[in-house]
This record gives structure tokens, C-alpha cells and sequence, in this order.
């Protein structure tokens, strides 16, 4: 068959479940960083300042770029004050956008 074929972003890129997964996981985090530090009313700057850490890096968490670990990514929730409920939420996809206003 000719012309243009549908599938997944998993299909184009040969991912794995697992890798899939990974993905996911990472910018559900990401998002709920963002997310958090909006409900909070805390710009880039002063989570960076909680994380001793700088803007751009604060701006690449919340883009889930791939230079940022995991780690990263869940000691920002914690410095935000997220609980291991919504810690658990997020990873689920239960969350949804709970941490916005």
C-alpha cells in the first residue's frame, strides 16, 4: 500500500515497551514539576535557589530533557512539598493536573 502509514511515536522511534514506558514516566514528572511549582507560585528562579541549582536547569527539568536524571526530577517534587501520595499519583497517571490552579 502506497502513501502515508498511522501508528505511534513508539513505532517510528523502535522503542521498546519498557523505553515507551521510561519516556512517560519521565515527563509525567517533568510536567508535575511544573505543574507544582505553578500551585506554589515560586518562579524557575526561586526553585533553583530551593535546589541550589540555576534557571536553566530548572527549565530543563520542567522541558523533561534528557540530561536530567531521575533523581533530579523527584528532588524537585520533594522540595515542592510533594508528598509520597503524589509522588505515587504522578507515576500512575493518576494525578492528572491535580498540582495546577
Amino acid at each position: 500500500m502506497k502513501g502515508w502509514k498511522v501508528g505511534s511515536a513508539e513505532e517510528l522511534l523502535g522503542m521498546t515497551p519498557d523505553e515507551a514506558a521510561y519516556v512517560e514516566l519521565r515527563l509525567k514528572l517533568s510536567d508535575a514539576v511544573r505543574d507544582f511549582r505553578k500551585k506554589k507560585h515560586l518562579t524557575q528562579i526561586e526553585l533553583a535557589e530551593l535546589l541550589h541549582s540555576s534557571q536553566s536547569r530548572i527549565a530543563k527539568v520542567e522541558a523533561a530533557e534528557e540530561s536530567v536524571s531521575l533523581d533530579l526530577l523527584i528532588r524537585s517534587l520533594l522540595a515542592l512539598g510533594a508528598t509520597d501520595q503524589d509522588l505515587a499519583k504522578v507515576i500512575t497517571g493518576k494525578a492528572g493536573r491535580v498540582f495546577a490552579e
